[in-house]
């Protein structure tokens, strides 16, 4: 018989076995664990800093309708950064934003969405990936405020 053979029929090789089985097992319990949390608080973030958004801009939209709240979207998207704009007519026309080339009916659908777009100054190569709310204002047109998904897509691959 080898030596490996009769380390094999041992029971404390067997016991290191099964130990090195369950710590093996709880660890990889963690990790997962660890990666849903993680997505789940990065994604809750985003929202809240979109909900946050669409706050300050329906104030903006109630103080000076629909003109001021074209202004300051107008503004905003100007900006750099993962933060997406867009207002629209009830037929889906552009009046101002930083968001292009959306799959047919996600405007028409409030709400949360994860979907595709383009910006402006991008005409051709892949499209982007944002978690985007789409909200109706009062006269119709639609509003809509999100982020880029990039970053925390980054974010899960670490």
């Amino acid at each position: 018989m080898t030596a490996f053979g009769k380390l094999f029929r041992t029971t404390a090789f067997r016991l290191t076995l099964v130990y090195l089985l369950v710590f093996a097992l709880f660890a990889a319990f963690l990790l997962v664990f660890f990666a849903w949390n993680t997505r789940r608080l990065i994604t809750e973030q985003i929202m809240e800093a979109v909900d946050a958004e669409i706050a300050g801009l329906l104030n903006q939209y109630e103080i000076g309708g629909i003109r001021r709240l074209v202004i300051i979207v107008d503004t905003r998207a100007r900006r750099p950064g993962s933060n997406l704009y867009l207002i629209a007519t009830n037929a889906g026309e552009t009046l101002a934003g930083n968001v292009d080339n959306l799959p047919a009916g996600v405007l028409t659908r409030p709400g949360w969405i994860e979907t595709a777009y383009r910006r402006p100054e991008e005409s051709e190569g892949p499209g982007h990936r944002a978690l985007v709310r789409i909200f109706e204002l009062p006269s119709g047109f639609r509003m809509l405020v999100g982020r880029d998904l990039e970053e925390r897509d980054r974010l899960y691959g670490v």
